[in-house]
């Protein structure tokens, strides 16, 4: 009687990456540049001058987070970080929907993004005199005509996220460095030669008007971080587990230096009518109020660079994330696919484009490209608290027995993560009902409370409704053990052209 044939061996992933690589995938997530650009004008609609001190408030529990990722992941590298860390300390449901929230958010990213390169190039038509083609309007505020420019980047990104990683940050590092040279000397000058005077009320919370707006200005300052944890789902494909938590805590750090210092820059530059007046358009504004042509394009350019790297960095997080799932057959196989020559997830990573590519197409339904900004920032915000805040109470949970181990090893391993995770959870549920109570009516629009609160509420509860599929159909045993996959058992290939 012949023996039972052996598993099938787990798809891997090549081990090719660095701490340089690491920080840059987590900065290129970041996407300081995209998110300077969009964002300044945008929180300055809700707290004034306050961003600075939001800012700085804000990067206090991500660090309380990104302390977290930094010990699951010294514990247990897995590229489903945080879907498998939660599953094991808190339970598979929370776990399931920790990795739903994270790929559904980096998707919508993926989606309102594409909006905004295909508005860059429109903005660059415009000033080549190019305002019409073919009896369509160029307009870059246009929602519609945007995103269809930007699909067409979004589809030579996936194919060069499918070639390989070691391409991919080569790529980026190209983009990262031009881009904040340029976002360093433009709101340098702009902090040097401002006409209005700088004010520590910039950092004074306190001077802002309501509690609403402070929990959705605390949200958005947390996503102008987001992105930073990219370099947790390719620890499979670092050289040594550790050099991903380096990267992503290195990016961090630059990160908050610079936030701070174009806040502040953008602030002695504009004034808050300037600030609102222009919206996502800050920073092109600031370019063209600061230099003439062509110097003045350079921003313009840089937020190109910016938001072309950010999604090619979101797309390998999320490609990976689901194989991570598709091992535990929480999703379907197909995410599991590896490309025999590359060594990447490379039907997945096409997949996401797709699945992005129709979110865009639905977002027609808010023609103003600025309101659709708001919107999906909104919505990315609040779902990313949920998944910072159960991800951080994973790690307190998982090491709660540190408490005996010193107050040093207590107050890192459980009352950091603890604290920042409540924090987190409670700006979101704060903020959730603030927006059900502010309206009387449901309209597509960043003004109305329960438009705002339908898209994170459809995210959550289409997550809890394929954690039931995949427990009760695809019977996967995540359910069962509430372990994820378990990523030492791996045997992974090195990449021969790393260097």
């Amino acid at each position: 009687m012949s023996s039972a044939p052996p598993p099938p061996p787990r798809p891997a992933l090549r081990r090719s990456l660095g701490v340089v690589d690491g920080v840059a995938i987590a900065a290129s997530s970041t996407a300081a540049t995209t998110s300077i650009a969009i964002g300044m004008g945008t929180i300055a609609t809700i707290v004034g001058l306050q961003a600075p001190a939001l800012l700085l408030l804000a990067f206090l529990p991500v660090l309380g987070i990104a302390t977290a990722y930094a010990r699951l992941n010294r514990s247990e590298p897995n590229c489903g970080n945080g879907y498998v860390w939660v599953s094991r300390s808190l339970g598979p449901w929370p776990g399931f929907l920790t990795g739903w929230v994270t790929l559904v958010g980096s998707v919508i990213f993926c989606a309102y993004t594409s909006a905004i390169m295909g508005s860059v190039v429109l903005l660059f038509a415009n000033k080549a005199g190019l305002t019409s083609l073919a009896g369509i309007a160029l307009d870059p505020t246009s929602t519609g005509v945007s995103t269809a420019v930007g699909l067409v980047i979004l589809l030579a990104l996936t194919a060069l996220a499918v070639t390989g990683m070691r391409a991919a940050t080569r790529f980026q590092f190209v983009l990262l460095v031009f881009e904040y040279a340029v976002l360093l000397g433009f709101c340098g000058w702009a902090l040097v030669t401002g006409d209005h005077a700088f004010s520590l009320s910039w950092f004074n919370p306190f001077e802002i008007s309501s509690g609403t707006s402070f929990a959705q200005g605390m949200v958005l300052a947390v996503f102008f971080f987001w992105g930073w944890d990219a370099a947790f789902s390719a620890t499979e494909e670092t050289k040594r587990p550790g050099d991903a938590a380096r990267g992503g805590l290195i990016a961090l750090f630059a990160m908050l230096g610079l936030f701070l210092f174009a806040s502040v820059a953008f602030q002695r530059e504009m004034s808050l009518a300037e600030l609102v007046r222009n919206g996502p358009q800050a920073l092109p504004y600031l370019g063209a109020k600061l230099a003439a042509e062509p110097w003045a394009t350079l921003p313009l350019v840089a937020l190109m660079f910016s938001a072309v790297a950010s999604v090619q960095a979101t797309l390998i997080p999320t490609a990976r994330g689901l194989l991570a799932m598709g091992r535990d057959r929480t999703m379907g196989p197909l995410w599991t696919r590896i490309h025999p020559r590359y060594g990447t997830p490379a039907v997945g990573t096409a997949v996401v484009m797709t699945v992005a590519a129709v979110i865009a197409l639905l977002a027609f339904a808010i023609p103003k490209l600025s309101d659709l900004l708001l919107a999906a920032v909104n919505a990315i915000g609040l779902i990313v608290a949920l998944y910072y805040g159960l991800t951080a109470l994973a790690c307190a949970v998982r090491f709660r027995s540190a408490r005996h181990d010193g107050p040093r090893e207590a107050l890192l391993a459980v009352g950091v993560p603890a604290v920042a995770g409540l924090v987190l959870l409670g700006l979101g549920g704060y903020l959730g009902y603030s927006y059900l109570t502010m309206s009387d009516h449901f309209e597509l629009s960043p003004d109305n409370g329960w438009f705002m609160f339908s898209l994170p509420a459809v995210i959550v509860l289409a997550g809890l409704g394929m954690a039931a599929v995949a427990k009760y159909v695809r019977r996967s045993p995540y359910f069962t053990t509430g372990h994820g996959t378990d990523a030492d058992a791996l045997t992974l290939p090195m990449d021969r052209t790393a260097v």
